[in-house]
């Protein structure tokens, strides 16, 4: 009807009937009633009203039938509708709709309550332009409002008009949505108003409409303030070289936080880890654009330097053909020796269920199942490369030779010459007793709470390690983390990362989000303000106070957090159990406040500890959708369990109060910040637990991660190089390697039939270019185990491929406890379009490496950024393809001219079916102009790499597969990282010539079509209804922003009831003075709605003065 020009024709009817005297309302009712309903579905109809020029004639109709309700009520359905228009809306409330709907709006009566209800949704609508909204409040409707609001919810004790109290809210939210109407409400204290008034909804889940309108309206008039900090710019200040100078951190300047009017929708600043909700406009649609290849951004006899790095393209190996007796001897003893620790690396066709770690660990102590072969991988000692026997001493000499390199290096550095300390352990002795000295019965002092300086303390707890943890080595760490260099100049160590993490042997599920903890954390918040005296708000750590740094009061937690990768500026003890905490940005920055990990002791048993994050900046996070935060409890680390767990309960992250004064990079000045909410009741009294955003893996994990993995591997099979890609900004080493296969011997036919590296194409491999994405490290860390392991897939994807791994990307980042940014306070994955050498320097060169093997025909077959993921589910992969983003945007794609391989789709297809966590139903390979900057997209324009992706994990968990309802943990990305590698394997297999040899070496290692098979079954069970939104439905809506629209009040339906009721009653019956309850809310649908099955007589009511009704007096009377 709408498409055939229904409406101009009903508003011509209209204009003609109205204009008839007397009025023919047998036909003017039925007319009106279907403007309603047809208008409501019009897009521009109010555009076609103003060009009927209608408006003067409702605004007529609804003056003339003020006295005649029936006839009222059918005008003032219309004006509702018209309203919706903002600029008819504008028009109306210029000629007066405002005063004179707000006549017809009443104090609490039975009477007329369809008028009222009518009268109050029309002005609802009216008051969404900012024009009425603005007259409203000066000609004093706010304080009527209030007032009105106050009356019905008085009198109101049954819940039988909920709809009358909820559109008197949206009044008032439309209202405050201006920054007059916030700073009039906040003068009528209309905080305490409806503050008071939503405590007795709160138990009614039937209340919920009100609940939720008030909610939103009290956190958007909460009076907007800076953080409680002296700058929003980070603590730390880092002197960039060149002539490009970082201004100091300097006090953000006072102002006006919002504009006036409604608060802008916010936009993540993630990249490659976006809500999939790209915009049409942000697709490149040019066709050259996607097709051109720029030009270099450097001279070619620049890309000379980085031949140092491709050694493997001209490695001698001839100086290997003799081999010692020595050697033998020693490899003959090591086949002899029992089973050492061992690692488990899953192999190519195993399949994990939910409680696959208890089969894991069967394997580790029981031994292997038979039917389970080369699934674990011995790992050697910690000692020399001659040996393979595990010795304390020799662990404890190889402690001290490195730690005698350390002091060299400090040596050659006295201004950064320091000695580390271990962060103190739980003070109380008889624990301490019992864990050191279980069979000693003198009195044991250790000094608690000082630092761990004593040699006997340090060799107890390593002896007491002894190797429990695969991959890891608390001496090497120490040595590695002396030669950090850090803007803080950390002189401690987080005992986590000292002793490392062993996975827990079991998956945790997705907490399920409790009904109503947004709204009930809200005014939480809101009480504050209400009632100040309960707030204690003492600042009890501050980095930038040294006095604040020490221990606190009695009774409250210790938190601490200068330490490799730790985050915490500020800590406040709002009440005896809850502390608002403030992260500190990254450096020579004023945002991306989003990673935290800290240190927090003396606290005291079976007590749930709240804390709020009061300065998140992403507008959404998998926090509302089942994701916990991790901790780690050093008392449990001790007796045997040292795990990051994840933990919290009663979490929620919604928008807050808090506001930015001060102007960032992007110009965001008054940009809103977000509250994450989490409650943590610890294990033990007075321990000492650290809480991270997720599983921390710091710069020493890593660089010692490599350590042990080049002592560990077999030199005869892994070829492994390490080189210095380039310093950091910082003064780090940033570590490149390359993997490879070693001959199978030494004779003269292997060698030669060895370096024909021509025929192994290159992967490129790179993580943590964002400091805050550590999944992406321990990704990264299933990865590289899994190439130098001694499994025969192993073995063979190095004979197929030349790894080039940049594990770090963003040293300096990851060690100052940045979240997105490195020292120059950039974003690294926005500059590989043009990276500067000096501001960076890994993307600089990482890029050059790339050009080079380009240049010499040695392009990469595959390149990866390794990334995680804070909105999504599940792991996948973003790609690149010109088809599909035409097809995306819409455009016309002429195959004939515009071909394409569709070979970037194959991998991720592979992955899909090989990795369990993996759903190729979240890639994505559309090209936005806002990702051009990105390593993933200039890799694929610049260096013509096919497959060039970025692998995202998420920090959460999985919606698909066997992980289904589970967060992952850290052997679940590191097996994401070791599938992989058997993707890539497959790949090879399928895309690339191989040896007959080769392949039949793969068919006895793996039945692909078999594995393929199973694995599709599996997936296509859990996959039988694809999802079609990332995120499940919340028990509870979630309100992200002040000014959604999540109340339901543009809901069709609701209006369509309404006139659907109104023409019952109408053919049933005539409306008189005393409409009953029941024939008020006749519809059962909208009784079942608004109507509490079990109306509470105890409800308590707002007192109402006397005065409150005096600017109704007359009203009655007028109409009767």
């Amino acid at each position: 009807m709408i498409s055939k020009g229904g409406s101009e024709a009903l508003l011509q009817a209209l204009t003609t009937t109205a204009r008839t005297e007397p009025p023919d309302h047998s036909t003017l009712l039925p007319l009106l009633r279907l403007l309603a309903r047809v208008g409501q579905r019009d897009r521009k109809f109010g555009l076609k009203v103003q060009k009927a020029e209608a408006t003067d004639i409702i605004l007529g109709l609804a003056r003339r039938n003020l006295g005649h309700h029936l006839h009222l009520i059918h005008c003032l359905w219309v004006l509702r509708v018209c309203a919706s228009n903002v600029t008819t809306g504008t028009t109306l409330g210029v000629n007066g709709a405002m005063e004179l709907v707000f006549k017809v709006i009443t104090p609490y009566s039975k009477r007329h309550i369809r008028t009222v209800r009518a009268a109050i949704e029309a002005l609802a609508a009216l008051l969404k332009s900012k024009s009425n909204s603005r007259r409203a409040v000066k000609r004093g409707f706010l304080g009527g409002l209030l007032r009105l609001y106050q009356d019905w919810h008085h009198n109101d004790v049954s819940n039988n008009y909920i709809y009358i109290r909820r559109g008197l809210l949206l009044c008032l939210k439309h209202i405050t949505n201006i920054q007059l109407g916030r700073e009039t409400f906040l003068c009528s204290r209309g905080m305490e108003i409806l503050f008071t008034s939503v405590q007795d909804c709160l138990s009614c889940k039937n209340l919920d409409p009100i609940t939720n309108t008030v909610t939103q309206i009290l956190r958007k008039c909460y009076p907007k303030e800076s953080l409680p900090v002296v700058t929003v710019r980070s603590s730390y200040f880092f002197p960039l070289p060149g002539n490009v100078k970082a201004e100091p951190p300097c006090e953000g300047s006072e102002g006006d936080y919002e504009s006036d009017g409604e608060e802008e929708a916010e936009k993540d600043l993630d990249d490659e880890d976006v809500e999939s909700k790209e915009e049409d406009y942000d697709l490149e649609t040019d066709v050259n654009k996607l097709r051109s290849r720029p030009v270099p951004d450097r001279p070619e006899e620049e890309l000379g330097q980085y031949e140092a790095m491709c050694l493997e393209l001209s490695y001698n190996f001839q100086e290997l053909e003799s081999e010692s007796e020595e050697e033998k001897s020693s490899e003959d003893r090591a086949e002899s020796l029992p089973s050492t620790p061992s690692h488990f690396f899953p192999n190519a066709t195993s399949v994990k269920h939910p409680n696959y770690r208890w089969r894991n660990q069967s394997v580790t102590e029981m031994g292997p199942d038979p039917g389970e072969k080369d699934l674990k991988v011995p790992l050697q000692s910690w000692t020399k490369k001659e040996e393979c026997r595990w010795d304390a001493a020799d662990e404890k000499r190889d402690a001290v030779e490195a730690a005698q390199d350390a002091d060299c290096c400090e040596e050659e550095d006295p201004a950064r010459s320091h000695t580390h300390t271990l962060r103190p352990l739980p003070k109380e002795a008889a624990w301490y007793k019992k864990i050191f000295y279980p069979e000693c019965e003198a009195s044991i002092n250790p000094s608690p709470g000082g630092r761990l300086e004593s040699s006997d303390t340090v060799t107890n707890l390593l002896e007491k390690h002894q190797g429990a943890i695969p991959f890891h080595s608390p001496h090497f760490y120490i040595a590695r983390a002396k030669r950090v260099k850090s803007i803080p100049d950390y002189k401690d160590l987080a005992f986590p990362d000292f002793w490392g993490h062993q996975p827990p042997p079991y998956s945790k599920p997705m907490v399920e989000r409790k009904y109503g903890i947004q709204r009930d954390k809200v005014l939480d918040d809101v009480r504050r303000l209400i009632q100040p005296g309960n707030v204690i708000g003492r600042t009890v750590f501050d980095s930038d106070e040294a006095s604040h740094s020490s221990p606190g009061a009695p009774g409250c937690l210790t938190f601490f957090s200068k330490f490799e990768s730790g985050n915490l500026r500020k800590a406040i003890q709002v009440r005896e159990f809850e502390y608002d905490l403030i992260m500190n940005a990254d450096v020579n920055s004023n945002q991306h406040n989003q990673w935290f990990y800290f240190e927090v002791r003396d606290m005291k048993l079976a007590v749930p500890y709240r804390f709020n994050i009061i300065n998140c900046e992403k507008f959404n996070s998998q926090f509302n959708y089942g994701m916990q935060l991790v901790m780690y409890s050093v008392k449990e680390a001790l007796q045997g369990r040292p795990c990051w767990l994840r933990a919290g309960h009663d979490i929620c992250y919604y928008k807050n109060h808090y506001r930015c004064s001060a102007a960032s990079e992007e110009g965001t000045r008054g940009r809103c910040y977000y509250t994450l909410t989490f409650s943590i009741t610890f294990p033990h009294k007075d321990d000492v637990c650290y809480l991270a955003y997720h599983y921390p893996y710091t710069y020493s994990t890593m660089m010692s991660h490599l350590d042990v993995l080049e002592q560990n591997r077999n030199p005869k099979k892994v070829y492994w190089r390490q080189q210095t890609l380039c310093q950091t900004l910082g003064g780090n080493p940033c570590p490149l390697l390359t993997i490879t296969a070693m001959p199978d011997s030494k004779k003269r036919g292997d060698l030669e039939q060895f370096c024909h590296f021509d025929n192994r194409p290159y992967v490129f491999l790179m993580a943590r270019v964002h400091p805050g994405e550590s999944n992406a490290s321990w990704v990264m860390k299933g990865t590289l185990e899994f190439l130098v392991s001694g499994d025969p897939i192993a073995d063979l994807l190095r004979k197929c491929f030349i790894f080039k791994i940049v594990p770090m990307l963003n040293p300096d980042g990851v060690i100052n406890g940045n979240h997105r940014c490195s020292l120059s306070g950039d974003d690294l994955n926005r500059q590989w379009l043009a990276p500067n050498s000096q501001l960076h320097p890994t993307i600089y060169h990482a890029k050059g490496l790339l050009y080079y093997l380009r240049s010499i025909g040695r392009a990469p077959l595959v390149f990866c950024d390794y990334h995680g993921h804070s909105q999504k589910k599940n792991v996948f992969v973003y790609g690149c393809s010109i088809k599909e983003t035409l097809w995306q945007a819409g455009c016309t794609v002429d195959t004939a001219v515009i071909t394409e391989d569709v070979g970037y789709r194959t991998l991720p297809k592979i992955l899909d079916k090989v990795a369990p966590a993996f759903v190729m139903n979240s890639c994505s390979f559309l090209v936005e102009k806002s990702r051009e900057s990105t390593a993933r997209v200039v890799v694929w324009k610049e260096m013509g790499v096919l497959r060039s992706y970025t692998m995202e994990s998420t920090y959460c968990g999985c919606s698909h597969g066997v992980y289904k309802g589970l967060q992952l943990g850290t052997q679940e990305l590191e097996e994401m990282g070791s599938k992989f590698c058997l993707g890539l394997l497959i790949l090879h297999l399928k895309s690339l010539p191989c040896s007959k040899k080769m392949m039949a070496q793969a068919a006895q290692l793996l039945d692909l079509e078999e594995e393929i098979t199973d694995h599709r079954a599996q997936r296509s069970a859990s996959n039988s209804s694809l999802e079609t939104d990332d995120e499940p439905p919340c028990v509870e809506e979630i309100d992200y922003n002040t000014d959604s629209c999540s109340d339901g009040e543009g809901d069709f339906s609701e209006l369509d009831q309404e006139i659907q009721e109104c023409l019952s009653w109408m053919e049933g019956e005539t409306e008189d003075e005393g409409v009953t309850t029941g024939q008020t809310c006749s519809s059962k649908a909208l009784r079942g709605l608004y109507i509490s099955s079990q109306p509470t007589s105890n409800s308590t009511a707002l007192p109402l003065h006397s005065t409150a009704l005096g600017v109704y007096s007359g009203f009655e009377s007028s109409l009767a």
